[in-house]
């Protein structure tokens, strides 16, 4: 991996591939670049592919920050220009798809394409949650009782990181653990699930505020971008991709393509299907090309 100093820190990350349109891969928790080994090869005959490790993640640096959504949002950001990803193509799940559309709303006039998966796509009640879930992500936002789950039983890793449909090796889930090795090394894993805006009601407010605000900010974003291809890739079981926000995401956002990529695939969907995943991609690829095609043509204003 290529490490490169940043603010304070230092982000590590693969690249492979060269062309004019750079993909960037964006994890979620608690995984890292590495989940994307068997996507980046089916990419990168295509376009310049970067996969970073988040900031605490991974190989990255792991600066004494509060790793909440802003933080990682400046990283990403000072990443991003710093390896020169001018108008890139986003993709990620988990948090990594919500970085990407965080930024895209910020950048309105550089991403060309976005695809995103077992993602936020707005703030949620509880109710709207996953169900099998929310015992777990109460526990996890309950002080105290989160921390002993995730710092010291390490549970993101242990536990949650086991239920991917197709299973993970123990060679795999060796590289995932090894950036842990204790408590105060988990710190970033136990931050994610304090970030996700949840309300207990219709109607209450959601909590993180700040977070919640920039969700909306991109989902007025998907809304309003006809020009910026969109991909939504499914699957089943849905976890954060339910059927009620697949249908939401069909109502409100715009030059949006909704895509299955398999009826088995968990919410760590790059271990289960990076096939269905890349070729998906590849799809979005020429959308963007037909795109840039049209834009080019276009008579000036």
């Amino acid at each position: 991996m290529k490490t490169i100093d940043l603010l304070d820190s230092r982000i590590a990350y693969t690249e492979a591939g060269e062309g004019d349109t750079t993909v960037v891969l964006l994890h979620g928790n608690p995984t890292s670049s590495h989940i994307w080994r068997h996507v980046v090869p089916r990419l990168a005959d295509r376009a310049r592919v970067i996969a970073p490790d988040l900031i605490g993640m991974g190989a990255s640096g792991k600066p004494a920050i509060a790793y909440d959504y802003a933080d990682h949002a400046a990283y990403l950001e000072a990443f991003l220009d710093a390896v020169g990803a001018d108008r890139p193509v986003l993709v990620g799940y988990d948090w990594g798809g919500s970085l990407a559309l965080d930024w895209a709303a910020r950048h309105p006039d550089r991403v060309r394409g976005i695809s995103v998966m077992e993602t936020f796509l707005r703030p949620m009640t509880w109710a709207e949650y996953p169900a099998g879930a929310v015992e777990f992500f109460r526990t996890l936002r309950t002080p105290g009782a989160g921390e002993r789950m995730a710092l010291e039983e390490n549970w993101f890793i242990e536990t949650a990181l086991r239920a991917t449909n197709g299973g993970i090796s123990d060679a795999d889930l060796a590289v995932y653990r090894e950036p842990y090795p204790d408590p105060d090394s988990r710190r970033p894993l136990l931050a994610w699930p304090r970030q996700i805006p949840l309300a207990e009601a219709e109607g209450e407010p959601f909590e993180p505020a700040a977070v919640a605000a920039r969700f909306d900010a991109y989902g007025a974003w998907l809304a309003s971008s006809p020009e910026v291809p969109k991909q939504l890739l499914t699957a089943s079981p849905y976890g954060l991709g339910s059927p009620a926000m697949i249908e939401w995401a069909r109502e409100h956002a715009a030059a949006l393509e909704i895509r299955s990529i398999g009826e088995t695939v968990g919410h760590h969907a790059p271990e289960d299907a990076p096939e269905a995943i890349a070729d998906a991609v590849g799809d979005l690829l020429d959308r963007v090309s037909e795109a840039a095609l049209d834009e080019a043509a276009a008579p000036a204003a």
